[in-house]
């Protein structure tokens, strides 16, 4: 089906290691709900990206990656889809893996000037996806120590920041333990701060990621 006036340009990029064994019929199935809500019939069918420039979606069956840098117009139900997928891809995975997607308001311009009290409604979250929670959690904890330090070092010294890093491993296995006492370890928690995916608000516009 293929959508008119859509609120959104939603952009998806990522990388995602992939299992030796997974097929393009896998992965296929696994993307299937973006392929789908693309109003495609296939995933080759919807692999081109809206803009020419963006390399779209693309599987290396040499190097076993899924590479995503790929625009669709869409509304706040993509996000329903973006859970799909990652369930599907969580089954293919390798290691654990993030995902961006960025939100642009189709209808506000960058090079307009704005009415008064009129903002871009653009928004930004992450998505993870891997094989068990535990691989999931690497992923999240390897990026929020990047983001720490980056944040830190403008301030102190790397050497004086292990303490910092310390404490992040201490709340990430305190999350794996209560994972695992409450019997949850063969599902990943969703929602905000959960493993599957989690939602930020950025301050402005971001860039689109191009390869």
């Amino acid at each position: 089906m293929t959508r008119y006036n859509t609120p959104f340009e939603i952009h998806v990029h990522g990388e995602v290691p992939l299992r030796a064994d997974v097929t393009f019929e896998q992965l296929q199935e696994a993307l299937k709900p973006l392929w789908a809500y693309a109003g495609s019939k296939s995933l080759a069918a919807a692999a081109a990206s809206t803009y020419e420039e963006e390399p779209g979606i693309q599987f290396d069956v040499k190097k076993h990656v899924l590479q995503m840098c790929w625009t669709v117009p869409g509304d706040e139900d993509f996000r329903q889809a973006l859970d799909e997928m990652c369930m599907g891809l969580n089954d293919l995975a390798e290691v654990g893996a993030p995902i961006e997607v960025t939100f642009y308001d189709a209808d506000f311009d960058d090079e307009e000037e704005p009415a008064e009290g009129d903002e871009a409604r653009d928004d930004f979250a992450m998505y993870f996806v891997g094989p068990t929670p535990a691989a999931i959690m690497q992923v999240q904890r390897d990026l929020l120590v990047q983001d720490m330090i980056g944040l830190m070092e403008r301030h102190f010294d790397a050497s004086e920041l292990g303490d910092v890093v310390l404490a992040v491993d201490k709340l990430f296995a305190h999350r794996f333990d209560s994972l695992v006492n409450s019997m949850q370890l063969g599902r990943p928690p969703r929602g905000p701060g959960g493993s599957q995916g989690g939602t930020g608000h950025g301050g402005g516009r971001k860039p689109r990621h191009l390869h």
